[in-house]
């Protein structure tokens, strides 16, 4: 089967949009996404419309942890706002409870079977949501993911797509669709082939433009929020 792996999407349908239209034509059959649906920018009732159709598990991020927070202690809003802009408050007052309920209580972990691959899906580690494993990291952390037993890791987190062998075991971050951090514009994601065990990864073009500008209109003083999408340097 072939497998759509993505994450960290962030209120970004646009970039979604251009993932799972490629994702479609390459032929893939399910999604697994890393978590982080929501935050920072301001479309998350359009991610969930777009991934509705679609074959998929997904795992919580520490963005749906933060919304969960803000939901029950609204007072949390004004300095995640300041932070992260505000995605999470959109989602708060555009989705419904059946969708805030759904992003709240998602499983982290997943443990996946597909054509004999098993497969772990998580956010930032296997171990816990808000571990950030990045593409230089310690073989000591590499070696922990890689105890779990699973063929396959697959995680987000960082927005940095990755790829490492410890064993037996394959660990994988696709990269953001929606922020990518490594310099390289687009929307970011992997495919893989759980029958040849192949795995490629993918950018797709999309017009970043209204991103930029909603970005810029809603929050002036933090300009991370649009350099970050198209900076190469």
């Amino acid at each position: 089967m072939k497998v759509a792996l993505l994450g960290d999407i962030h209120g970004n349908h646009l970039a979604l949009a251009a993932v799972l239209a490629a994702a479609r034509k390459q032929g893939a059959e399910r999604l697994l996404v890393t978590g982080d649906l929501v935050g920072y920018y301001f479309w998350p009732r359009e991610v969930l419309e777009l991934l509705k159709p679609w074959d998929m598990a997904v795992v919580r991020g520490n963005h749906e942890d933060m919304l969960a927070a803000a939901r029950k202690q609204p007072d949390l809003l004004g300095q995640v706002d300041k932070q992260y802009g505000t995605g999470l408050r959109v989602a708060l007052e555009t989705l419904s409870s059946r969708q805030l309920d759904w992003l709240e209580n998602l499983r982290h972990p997943q443990n996946i079977e597909i054509d004999g691959c098993r497969i772990l899906l998580c956010h930032g580690s296997p171990w816990d949501v808000d571990i950030y494993i990045y593409p230089d990291a310690e073989s000591t952390l590499l070696e922990k993911c890689a105890d779990t037993g699973h063929d396959w890791i697959d995680l987000g987190h960082t927005h940095y797509p990755m790829e490492h062998r410890v064993g037996n075991t394959t660990i994988v971050n696709p990269g953001s669709v929606g922020q990518p951090r490594n310099r390289k514009p687009g929307a970011h994601w992997a495919l893989l082939n759980t029958q040849s065990r192949k795995l490629s990864f993918m950018s797709e073009y999309y017009d970043i433009a209204p991103v930029i500008e909603m970005s810029r209109a809603r929050h002036p003083n933090i300009p991370y929020l649009s350099d970050v999408l198209q900076r190469r340097r």
